[in-house]
């Protein structure tokens, strides 16, 4: 056999990035509505849609059934997890509990280094915002609360809001499809900020769960109203 072309064979990514890959598109897929709840995720379809192996796709899909995303019951195979409220009030209240005393305590430790990096951050933001996009509304939001959990030093809790950061961007963009959430959500994140910004503890603790306590609101009444 004339090995002479063995460069044309060479594939351009590692196995791992494109499991990296395909788990971030099956994900914002995901999030953005593109497969619904109960929707069957086939394998051969989505090698064909992705461009990858099946060993690729069912490392995405056992990568996004640990972060609550996919479910496998009985012989239907993996299918898109369903949104619901008792889930949706779970998250709520474990980001309630987390976030607004990470927001405290990021107040009482905010140097002016902090309060510079937590005001970038809602610049950007701001812009995500406005341009409605949804990966990068995610992408900064993350940041926003990165800047708080750190500058907290409530590296722990920081890691289990990651690991719930998957149901948190669903929720998130449930929320933000409705018209009242992208008004009023520049303004909770803005006034998270200021009280930090402040040195006020108590009212950024309360300004966060005033913005939690919102969007459940929303979501409860959208989950809700598809049953």
């Amino acid at each position: 056999m004339d090995q002479t072309h063995d460069a044309d064979l060479r594939i351009a990514h590692s196995p791992t990035t494109l499991r990296e890959l395909a788990v971030d598109r099956l994900r914002q897929a995901i999030i953005s509505g593109r497969f619904s709840g109960g929707d069957r995720l086939v394998e051969r379809t989505l090698c064909d849609q992705l461009g990858v192996s099946r060993s690729v796709v069912r490392e995405a899909i056992r990568y996004l059934e640990a972060e609550g995303l996919v479910e496998t019951q009985g012989r239907s195979g993996p299918t898109v997890a369903r949104l619901d409220w008792d889930q949706a009030r779970q998250v709520y209240a474990i980001r309630r509990l987390l976030e607004s005393d990470a927001a405290a305590a990021c107040a009482r430790a905010a140097d002016a280094g902090v309060k510079a990096r937590l005001q970038a951050a809602l610049v950007r933001l701001d812009a995500a915002f406005a341009e409605a996009t949804p990966a990068q509304l995610y992408d900064a939001t993350t940041g926003f609360y990165q800047v708080i959990f750190t500058a907290a030093g409530h590296g722990v809790a920081w890691e289990i809001v990651q690991r719930l950061n998957s149901r948190i961007s669903r929720l998130r963009a449930l929320t933000l499809a409705t018209t009242d959430r992208r008004i009023s959500g520049p303004a909770h994140m803005a006034r998270i900020c200021a009280a930090i910004c402040a040195g006020d503890a108590e009212a950024a603790a309360q300004a966060v769960r005033e913005h939690l306590d919102d969007a459940a609101a929303i979501a409860r009444t959208l989950l809700e109203t598809r049953k």
